[in-house]
């Protein structure tokens, strides 16, 4: 049977799946590469060991496959990675800038005393912060001589992860992104579907740089000189990870909406064919384009940390030598005994958007011990969300009834309860945890004509568990109640 290649490239390693199109897994690879740190708040990946990730991670599944059988390959990505690579060569010019990384925090805050954030906002449907990709490229050329002289010398290529494996794919025949992408820099017009100059010019960043965006679903490009694969193998589908999970949950009706646990949480809602407008500080954001004329929206609310928290509690505080051994400890005590754990590792996100805002732990006495503390943070990931959905349910007017959950962090049943709780809404669990490749893998074979259209891909989803609250409106609100003090606290201005 033919099969579809899915490479998905993520913040903490890249994973590759083979499937085929009645979507039996074939083999499945991961492989992790390393953090780099090189000042507080700095958060680096060397470009060169993510393609090393995707050539081993492809190699793996493919080496008991006919690979001839491969009809298209499915690309999904940590979206707001910025890359920088010679034009020429496909060489990167230096390390990658993390969505995570808040070093343009300065620049942030001068763009917002110039009272240009209105401007973002009502242009690109996002709000000035270091999470997006386009103040990165305003360091980069501000800062790094190196990316400086490739810009004189007419070298310099700049894009988010997809547009750099797309080069090193192709052999270096091509410079393209897509919508879903595009949308997260701060420089591409969320309704007109291009670069806009007005948005480059007020971040100093040269247009040229940026690559050509074509819609979500098509041919990007041909394999080329890829070590394993045979040339001429099309990338005919091309998402962001949080995007191709929306796509993976089959939330492809308006209304739906996904809660990806990641390194991070991320919440969206597919709109339908009209970008919402947010009165709540969510952002909007193209979900996928199938064509130059039929594009789908989304509204948005991410927590940089979610995940990354367990990691954290794992080799920051030794309190676990696996992040799967959490739930367990978590689970040895009733509730947290009132201590509460804002997770802001590195600033806090929607729809506060506090980029100097700092983790911290309230409620602490004498009788805390590791287990109250695991269990605050599994219940600080579940409270960021409500927050979220809070201002989703106020920007629609209406509330959500359910909510599909996926990602690593969602095979946790003591998080997916606590999250429904405090939500108050039903979780439905898929089969499939990991939506991301799967969202990825429906792309491709949507561009490759594989399957027909959107309907196709809402028969193929499978539940696996649903969550309801337990607990009475009155806990759920004296609950809020405790973890709004405590970001009160995180958030204060003297």
């Amino acid at each position: 049977m033919d099969t579809i290649l899915a490479i998905d490239q993520g913040t903490t390693g890249t994973t590759a799946i083979l499937m085929d199109t009645s979507l039996n897994k074939i083999a499945e690879a991961s492989v992790d590469f390393d953090q780099h740190f090189p000042k507080p708040g700095w958060v680096e990946h060397d470009l060169d060991d993510i393609w090393s990730t995707v050539l081993q991670t492809v190699r793996e599944v493919t080496k008991h496959s006919d690979v001839r059988r491969i009809q298209a390959i499915g690309i999904t990505n940590q979206r707001e990675t910025l890359c920088f690579w010679d034009r020429k060569t496909s060489e990167p010019l230096a390390r990658g800038i993390v969505w995570q990384d808040r070093r343009t925090s300065e620049l942030c805050d001068e763009l917002r005393k110039a009272g240009t954030e209105t401007l973002f906002q009502e242009k690109t449907g996002l709000l000035i912060d270091p999470y997006f990709s386009g103040t990165k490229a305003a360091w980069a050329l501000r800062n790094w001589p190196v990316i400086q002289s490739a810009h004189k010398a007419g070298r310099l290529a700049a894009g988010t992860i997809d547009s750099y494996l797309l080069a090193r794919l192709s052999g270096g025949t091509v410079h393209v992104t897509e919508p879903s992408n595009a949308s997260r820099t701060l420089c591409f017009h969320l309704t007109q579907h291009k670069w806009d100059q007005e948005l480059c010019s007020t971040l100093k960043i040269p247009m040229e740089i940026w690559p050509d965006v074509q819609p979500s679903t098509g041919i990007f490009a041909v394999t080329k000189n890829f070590a394993g694969l045979p040339d001429g193998i099309p990338v005919t589908g091309v998402l962001g990870d949080q995007q191709a999970a929306l796509l993976g949950q089959a939330c492809v009706k308006e209304g739906s909406a996904k809660c990806t646990y990641g390194t991070g949480a991320f919440l969206l809602l597919n709109t339908g064919r009209k970008p919402a407008r947010s009165k709540h500080r969510l952002v909007s954001t193209v979900a996928w384009a199938l064509s130059e004329d039929n594009y789908t929206y989304a509204l948005e609310g991410s927590a940089f940390i979610a995940g990354a928290a367990v990691q954290w509690v794992r080799d920051g505080l030794k309190f676990i030598d696996s992040s799967a051994e959490i739930e367990d400890l978590a689970a040895s005590v009733p509730t947290s005994d009132g201590v509460v754990f804002v997770p802001a590792l590195t600033g806090l996100a929607a729809p506060y958007w506090d980029a100097n805002a700092t983790g911290m732990f309230t409620g602490i006495t004498r009788g805390t011990t590791r287990a109250h503390m695991a269990r605050a943070v599994l219940e600080g990931i579940a409270f960021q969300n409500v927050a979220i959905l809070s201002a989703m349910e106020q920007d629609l007017g209406k509330p959500l009834t359910s909510l599909n959950v996926d990602g690593g962090a969602s095979a946790n049943d003591l998080l997916m309860q606590f999250q429904s709780d405090v939500l108050g809404v039903k979780l439905k669990r898929p089969k499939y945890l990991e939506t991301t490749s799967l969202g990825a893998i429906f792309a491709a074979g949507l561009g490759a004509g594989l399957w027909t259209d959107l309907s196709d891909i809402e028969k193929t989803w499978k539940e696996d568990r649903s969550f309801y609250p337990a607990i009475s409106p009155e806990e759920r609100e004296q609950a809020k109640g405790r973890w709004n003090r405590a970001v009160a606290r995180v958030t204060y201005k003297p």
